[in-house]
């Protein structure tokens, strides 16, 4: 018996196992939180990136560019 309980103390896989849980959900939560607080920028950056790509897309479409 106390050959099983010296054993079971010394298995740490349960151990690493909600730790790494744990450092999941702490990485979740800050991105979930830096995506509310820049989210209007990101928009915006998103719109900017598009725009830029409409005009791309447009003026290779013209005769002349090529």
């Amino acid at each position: 018996m106390k050959r099983m309980m010296r054993k079971l103390s010394r298995d740490e896989r349960g151990q690493n196992t909600v730790e790494y849980l744990l450092m999941v959900a702490i990485v979740g939560g800050v991105i979930l939180v830096l995506g509310k607080m820049f989210a209007p920028q990101i928009g915006a950056l998103f719109k900017q990136v598009m725009g830029q790509i409409s005009g791309a897309a447009t003026s290779a479409g013209t005769p002349g560019n090529g």
